[in-house]
């Protein structure tokens, strides 16, 4: 998984985040998608890392501009499974 902040410029309120949220969500099959007016921001957890370039020409047509875009590499985010018997293990 790649966790992808966007710096949004131009979203003023709840339907600007709306509409982002869904041009997002036509290119890309994303988790945990949110964006926030107030921040200037969308986050999202995608499987493939996307380019500045794609988002750009994404993001760009609608209005709004992309002012910047960071892609971290999640780590295994797996909780380790409790066993049936690890309470003897102590």
């Amino acid at each position: 998984m790649y966790k992808v902040l966007l710096k949004i410029d131009g979203m003023s309120c709840s339907m600007c985040e709306a509409h982002m949220n869904d041009t997002i969500r036509s290119r890309y099959s994303v988790n945990k998608l949110k964006s926030s007016f107030k921040k200037g921001t969308t986050e999202f957890l995608v499987q493939e890392a996307p380019s500045e370039e794609d988002l750009r020409a994404l993001i760009d047509p609608t209005g709004y501009r992309l002012i910047s875009c960071s892609v971290e590499k999640e780590g295994n985010e797996e909780k380790p499974r409790a066993s049936l018997f690890g309470f003897l293990k102590r």
